[in-house]
Order: structure tokens, then sequence, then C-alpha cells
């Protein structure tokens, strides 16, 4: 297997997916994480579409990338206009990019339906703009849009539209499955026909529409693929591109390709989780490679044999991608995963401790809390039963109110006194809700403390009653997850009071995750402390 090279989309095609919201200073940010990771090529978007994107490139001429070259994304030149006085193609000049990035049609629908043009006006139409942008000195990426489905419906006049971009100097030919509805031994095939013609270099670009993009992906490369473009995690329209972290990690390690990113392997689930969290997502947890639960492990049996041989439920080391290893521990855990779940998380338990520890667990859970899925609370536990936990704030008192003032919106209030070492903080702010006023008012009072709490964002929270018998007096379950740069954690409090459980699960999110900042705890994706915490 040979040089692979990576084309991140994650900024243009990935941003056109729901819930997907970048800013100008987000794009910047990610452009720079994907530089330190070595990815190829980063697609920045199409100039002239929207106002952010043009300024974009403006700002992004300053990055001083290392490795990564920066595109500009457009289309060929429109029907009966010259490239040259063509105002996209002008445009994407404007970027002032080392390479230039354009799709045109390879499907006969799309040229007369979507178009309204001739079969050979188009092929014209990709001629002439790729030949104008190399004349400008350019380095072009032709993405031949809807490739597959052209080629199934005319196979002769696709592979035209190919031969077309190749002979005016087009350096890539990306063949796209559009509308990600290919299967793999259909994508082999074409991609090995294709490459079989000479026409060049050849990248592929699917979509994740039938659910097969990674093993589409795998299997381009395999039939002689040489750049793949895809996003981090996954994001795009629909149901997405292709999710580039388990492309890169099985490239890499499945199929032994040769990446100029394969040194920074052990930095994907970190850049994963940046992306997430960047982008104000909730992280996937069972994303293959990266996701949280990629290498977590409940069961006794699976358990046990992992922890004498990785082998036996894992496909890879965690490590090789910059994940972990978790012990899942519930009411059913027994010595062993106790241990195997505290040597995981950096902890050395002294004799005696497992039985004592297995009982706290069980009796937790016999009120209500689930720590399967809550693995901080899992540590902090056990830490705390240690006695090697020192809390970085301590509660002294709150008070919620929600006010209604007729038709408007109800308004919440939240008031905190909080003790850091020997001072201590009395604090006020405003929210949605009452736990969004009752965070606020914590993140106010510890910021002066502890200003990497600016890194901690909460990305989920969910309340569960476990018992509906008792109806709104009944025990309730509430469950936060939190994300910061290197990836994500969950906390649980239970308590008839939902302020209360909101409360527990809160000041353990945030304890939690001031500790991922300082190195006190094992993270994902960073080096550990030198001696790994008692």
């Amino acid at each position: 297997m040979g040089q692979i090279v990576i084309f991140d989309t994650t900024l243009r095609d990935g941003a056109q997916g729901e819930h997907m919201s970048l800013s100008l200073e987000d794009k910047l940010r990610i452009v720079t994480r994907l530089d330190e990771f070595r990815v190829d090529y980063i697609e920045g978007g199409w100039p002239g579409s929207n106002p952010k994107d043009s300024e974009f490139f403006a700002r992004a001429r300053n990055l001083h990338l290392t490795h990564a070259k920066l595109t500009a994304f457009g289309s060929t030149r429109r029907a009966g206009v010259g490239a040259k006085d063509d105002d996209g193609l002008g445009l994407l000049l404007e970027a002032q990019t080392p390479v230039v990035t354009i799709f045109g049609k390879s499907w006969d629908l799309h040229v007369r339906e979507a178009l309204r043009t001739t079969l050979k006006e188009n092929l014209d139409m990709i001629r002439s703009s790729v030949a104008f942008l190399k004349t400008e000195g350019r380095e072009v990426v032709y993405d031949a849009e809807h490739f597959f489905d052209g080629y199934r419906a005319d196979p002769k006049y696709a592979l035209e539209t190919l031969a077309a971009a190749a002979e005016a100097g087009a350096d890539w030919l990306a063949l796209c499955d559009t509308n990600g509805g290919f299967l793999p031994w259909e994508i082999a095939e074409i991609v090995d026909h294709v490459r079989s013609l000479g026409h060049g270099r050849i990248g592929i670009h699917v979509h994740n529409d039938a659910g097969t993009a990674v093993a589409n992906t795998l299997a381009a490369v395999r039939s002689g693929a040489t750049q793949v473009q895809g996003t981090i995690n996954g994001v795009g329209e629909r149901c997405g591109n292709v999710d580039l972290c388990p492309v890169i990690a099985g490239a890499a390690l499945k199929l032994g390709a040769q990446m100029n990113c394969e040194p920074n392997l052990d930095q994907l689930s970190a850049l994963s989780a940046y992306v997430y969290d960047v982008a104000n997502l909730a992280p996937v947890d069972g994303q293959p490679y990266v996701g949280r639960s990629a290498f977590a492990h409940k069961g006794g049996v699976h358990v046990s044999a992992v922890m004498r041989n990785e082998a036996t439920y894992e496909h890879i080391d965690p490590s090789r991608v910059g994940n972990l290893r978790r012990i899942l521990i519930s009411e059913l855990a027994g010595r062993s995963n106790l241990q195997a779940a505290a040597r995981e998380m950096g902890i050395a338990l002294p004799e005696g401790t497992p039985a004592r520890v297995i009982q706290r667990v069980k009796d937790l859970e016999s009120e209500g809390y689930a720590f399967e899925g809550a693995d901080a609370s899992l540590e902090l536990l056990l830490r705390r039963e240690l006695g090697t936990w020192k809390p970085r704030f301590e509660l002294k008192g709150f008070r919620v109110t929600v006010d209604q003032d007729g038709g408007g919106a109800a308004r919440a209030d939240a008031t905190i006194r909080v003790a850091v070492g020997d001072r201590e903080e009395h604090t006020a702010a405003h929210g949605d809700g009452p736990v969004h006023a009752l965070d606020n008012a914590l993140r106010k009072a510890l910021l002066p403390f502890y200003p990497e709490i600016t890194s901690i964002h909460l990305t989920d929270y969910r309340v569960r009653v476990l018992d509906t018998s008792s109806a709104t007096a009944g025990q309730v379950r509430v469950v936060i997850e939190s994300a910061d740069e290197f990836g994500s954690w969950a906390t649980v409090g239970v308590s008839a009071n939902i302020l209360e459980a909101s409360w527990e699960a809160l000041a353990d999110s945030i304890d939690y995750g001031l500790a991922r900042q300082t190195g006190d705890v094992l993270v994902p994706g960073r080096a550990p402390p030198e001696t790994a915490p008692a």
C-alpha cells in the first residue's frame, strides 16, 4: 500500500450538515488544528457564496500553515460564459489559495435537468475551467460530482467528463458518490476501471446515506485511489460525509497505508474531540476508534479476558489512536471489574479495598445511581473512598428562583456561595432555566480561581424519574455530559429534588473537568502526568 493524502472538507462540505454551525474564528481554529495533525489539504469554503467564507480566505492568508495546503471550492464556469469572464472562477483566484477545487457534472441527468445545457457544452465547461485555473498557476482538484450515478447511467459519458478534466491538466480527479448510495464492491470495481484508463491521480469522495461510507472509501483506496476526501466526525449534509477518523485509522492500521499524518495517529481521538468541542456538538460515544465507548467493557467475561489479553475483545490497542480502555461498573460488577477499571484510571487500589468499594457502588446503585454511563462519577467515588481526592471548591449554599411575569418567558436566577481554599465567593447569575442559572453562577464564582473553566462545556443534560408511582415526588437521576478539547465525560446525581440532583452532577462535572485541565486525571490524547495519581 502506497502513500495516501488526506483532503479535509469539514469546513465546506461538513458545514452543510444539520446542526453544524461554525463562526469565522471557529473555522480558523480548526484549520490550525488540522495543520498540526498534518492533514494534507484543507478545503476552507466557497468564496463569494457568503461573506463569512470570503472573509475566511482573507484571514487564512496570515495563518502560516506548516504542512497543509488550503483550497478554495467552486464550480466550473457557467454555460455560455468564457472561463476568464466567469465571476465564480474569478472569486476562486481572488482567494489566493495554492489549490483550487472545482466540481463539474458527470451525470447526464444533471447536465440536462440541473444545468439545462448540452452534453457537449458541459464537457467544454469542464475543460476550459480547469485549463484557465492551471494557466493561473493553481493546483486543481476536479470533483466529478455524482460520478458513480453518472457511470451507472451512461459510463461512456461519465468517463468523457473525466477525460476532459485530465486533458486540461487537472492534478486530481476525485470520484464522488454524492448521493451516498453505492456499496463497497461497486465502488471498488468502478475505481479499478477508472484507474486502468491512466487519466492521472484518483481521489474518492463519498457520503454516508447507505451507511457504507467508510467501507466504500477503504475499498476505493485498495483499488488505487490515493486521495481521500472527508470530514472529521463524519459531519455533512443528510447522513454526512465519510468520517475521516475511522478512515485514517483503518488505512494506517488495517491497510498499512502511508500518510503524512500517521506519526500523529495517537492524536486522532483528541482531534475528534476538538472538532466536536469547537462545533458545539455532542460527541458520539459509539464512534469507531475515537468514541468514548469504542473500547468500553462491561460484561464480566469480557473484562476478565481483556485484562489478560487485550486481543480477546479489542481489535487494536486503544492508545494507537489516543483513546483509553474503559471498564464499566454497575451493580453486577465484581472485584476484577473494579480493579481493572481503577487500573485504567491510573488508580492503585490497596489490598482489601475492592470489597468495600464494590459494596458502596451497589448501595448507591440501589438508590438510583448508574455508574456505567457516568465514568467521571465512578472515578471520583474511587478517589474519595481512598481519601486521595481534594475538591477544588466547596458549596456553602445556593438559592434558585424562577419568575414568570405574565405573558413573557420565565426567568431563572441563581445565587451561590462557594469556598475555594480560605476564600468565599458569593455570586449571582440568571439563565434560561434553573440548572442553566446555577451553572452560570458556579462558573462565575470559580472563574477568578480557575480561568481554565472556560474550556469546559456542558454538552448534554438528562433527567429520568426513577419511581414513576410517586409522580412528581419520586427520585430523579440527573446525568450531565461535559466536554473539553480532549474529549467528554459524564457525571450523575440522584435526589427527590431535581435541583439537588442537578447540583451533584454539575459540581462533580466541573470538579472533574478542572482536574483534566491540570493533568491530575488521565486524559485520552494527552500525555499523562509523570506520576499517575494515586
